[in-house]
Order: C-alpha cells, then sequence, then structure tokens
C-alpha cells in the first residue's frame, strides 16, 4: 500500500482558468479520504492529475516515495472508479474485470482466481456471464469496483461513483464501499458533492471552493468547528441557519447578540472571545438540530428561548422539518417527532448556544 502526498499543485487552463490554486494535503496509508465540495470547485481535476490523466501545471505529487509527475497513468499503480462505470458493453461481466490481467499477461488460473474472490466480494458471483446492458445500475457499479479489485493497486481513485444511482442505493453501495476499504486496507481517495457520503464514509475530509481546499480534518471536527462562513454552510444536512446581526453589551454586562428582531445572550466562554466585537456587525449561524421546541425538555446545556412564528413543517416520521420567521429572519430547525406544530402559529423555541458559531462579516473566518 502507499500513502499519497499532493503539494502546492496548481492547474491552469489555456483559457487562463486557475482550476487547482496551491493544493496541499496527503492521504495516509490505508486512509479513505474524501474530497467534497460544489461542482467545479477543482476536486474532480484533483483526482485526474493524481491518477496522471491530465497534466499538472506546478506542484508535486508522490503516491509512496515516488514523485510521479511524469510517470504515465498504467505505472502509477494505482485503479480508478469513474462515475459513468466505463464498461465495455460487448464484454462479459468476467471479461470486464480480467480485463486489466490479461494485459499484464497474467496466467489463466491467477486471473479466474482474482476474479472470482473480488466476484465474491461484491456479491456478484452469479453475474460473471452477463454483459453490462442486463445489469441493474448498482450491479454495473460493483463490476467497475471489481475490476479495481483485481488490479490491487496501491491507491483506488473514486469519481463521484454513486452519483448515478437512486437514494437508496447509493446508501447500500457507500455502506458496501467503506466496507471494502476495511477489508483491502488499501489507500482511497474518494470525490464527491455530497456532504453526506463525505461525512458518512471519510477518515478525514478536504473542503473545497473555487479550487481552494478550505479545511481539511476528521468529519466531526469539521462539522462541530467549520474554519468559516463556507464549511459551516456546506457541510451538514438541512444547511446551517447563518444570520447578521451586532453583538451588544446587556446591562448585566453580558454580551448579546442582537439580530434586529430578537437577542440572545452569549455564554461566558464566548462573551471572552467576543468582547472586542462589542458594537460590531457579525453573522451567527446555529444548526436546525441546536434549535429546540421549548414546550419540551431541550439538551441545550446554555438555553436561549426567542419567540418565532410556526411557517411549515415537514413530518419525516422520526423527526420534524420545521420552517419559523421571525420579523425579519427564516429559520430551520429539525424536532423530535413528539407533538406536531401548528402552521401559522407562535411558538418558543431554544437554541443550544454552546453549539452557535459566529462568523466576521468580512473575511468570513469562524471566530467562534
Amino acid at each position: 500500500m502507499a500513502h499519497v502526498t499532493v503539494k502546492d499543485l496548481n492547474k491552469y487552463y489555456d483559457n487562463g482558468f486557475h482550476a487547482v490554486i496551491d493544493a496541499c494535503f496527503a492521504a495516509e496509508d490505508k486512509e479513505f479520504v474524501v474530497l467534497v465540495g460544489p461542482s467545479g470547485c477543482g476536486k474532480t481535476t484533483i483526482l485526474r492529475l493524481i491518477a496522471g490523466l491530465e497534466e499538472i501545471s506546478t506542484g508535486e505529487i508522490r503516491i509512496g516515495d515516488t514523485v510521479v509527475n511524469t510517470i504515465p497513468p498504467k505505472d502509477r499503480d494505482i485503479a480508478m472508479v469513474f462515475q459513468n462505470y466505463a464498461l465495455y458493453p460487448h464484454m462479459s461481466v468476467f471479461d470486464n474485470m480480467a480485463f486489466a490481467l490479461k494485459l499484464r499477461r497474467e496466467s489463466k488460473a491467477e486471473i479466474d482466481k482474482k476474479v472470482q474472490h473480488a466476484a465474491k466480494m461484491l456479491g456478484i458471483e452469479s453475474m460473471l456471464k452477463r454483459k453490462p446492458g442486463q445489469l441493474s445500475g448498482g450491479q454495473r457499479q460493483r463490476v467497475a469496483l471489481g475490476r479495481a479489485i483485481v488490479r490491487n493497486p496501491k491507491v483506488f481513485l473514486f469519481d463521484e461513483p454513486l452519483s448515478n444511482l437512486d437514494a437508496k442505493l447509493r446508501v447500500q453501495m457507500r455502506a458496501e464501499i467503506v466496507k471494502l476499504h476495511r477489508q483491502l486496507e488499501n489507500t482511497m481517495i474518494y470525490v464527491t458533492h455530497d456532504q453526506v457520503e463525505a461525512m458518512t464514509m471519510a477518515d478525514k475530509i478536504v473542503v473545497m471552493k473555487d479550487g481552494i481546499i478550505h479545511q481539511i480534518d476528521t468529519p466531526l471536527n469539521i462539522y462541530n468547528y467549520p474554519r468559516n462562513m463556507f464549511v459551516a454552510g456546506f457541510i451538514g444536512s438541512p444547511s446551517i441557519n447563518l444570520m447578521q446581526g451586532v453583538i451588544r453589551a446587556a446591562q448585566d454586562n453580558k454580551l448579546l447578540f442582537d439580530a434586529g428582531d430578537f437577542s440572545v445572550a452569549l455564554n461566558p466562554e464566548q462573551g471572552k472571545v467576543m468582547a472586542k466585537y462589542t458594537g460590531k456587525p457579525v453573522i451567527f449561524g446555529i444548526r436546525p438540530e441546536d434549535i429546540y421546541d421549548a414546550r419540551f425538555d431541550s439538551m441545550a446545556d446554555h438555553p436561549q428561548q426567542i419567540e418565532v412564528i410556526c411557517d411549515l413543517v415537514e413530518p419525516l416520521g422520526n423527526e420534524y422539518h420545521v420552517f419559523l420567521k421571525t420579523q425579519r429572519h427564516n429559520l430551520l430547525a429539525r424536532f423530535d417527532a413528539k407533538e406536531l406544530p401548528k402552521a401559522e402559529t407562535k411558538l418558543m423555541v431554544t437554541f443550544d448556544m454552546n453549539k452557535a458559531h459566529l462568523f466576521d462579516p468580512d473575511s468570513e473566518e469562524c471566530l467562534i
């Protein structure tokens, strides 16, 4: 197996577009790293640069201890799984999986052994004689995975492999890929725009926007301690609530976040950090799951209540998504499935201020 190191990587195109800007990150040996971000952020470009499918403008890529900048793709000992499966339609499943091994001129016995082993691992032993056109989307994706597995590469690269599948099958297949990683213990780099995939699959997440890496950390650290407003808004579903306001001093020497139509007190630790921002504008962020229906016991460590109007309720069985509004702001909350709030009625909600974030409106950096 091998680690992958990307250092000061840049990619320019002929039209002057700067697709990847000074990217630096590492995928350690046996680690599952996910590159995540909106369409056009440069994540697939990085994957293609690692694979050797595009030429590096400046910077360095190492696989193990070898700089691979000028090494052809076939000699990098990587396997790539694409979004569109890229199977040969005229070949059987067996022949699709065995193709790379035949090019290596491996023996028939060794090829059969490797294909059968991968097919058993993926649960497609009964499909080896079929053609890709006779398979479902999920089955074709398994074949694409099997074709990569039989090569036993140093590094697996995945380019949004689940985006063509339906929602239920995506959940099933991402669990299968995580199990495969545990069994194979290969280094894996996975590209997706789906932050749920990133959170559930990754050992480490690399969050990108406009060609720039904004944060690298474990899923929980990125979720709980976002570096800036973009990361906070992109990671988490439903997305974080963001409101503009001002830090003000209260009569009891506490600090408040004043949104104009409501205010909430900061906890003592937040107050110490934000003292120098008194009278200055900030952006307040709180996730939907950290807003509670005040009629019931909340898990808030530092609760602050405000009055809102319930605008719309979406019952999801195990929880409610509740759209709330104040005079100036719209909020989204996730409530436990207890008593269904009624639309167009007033409601008291509790903010867990220990989970709140405050951002600088100019730099968008996280202050708390």
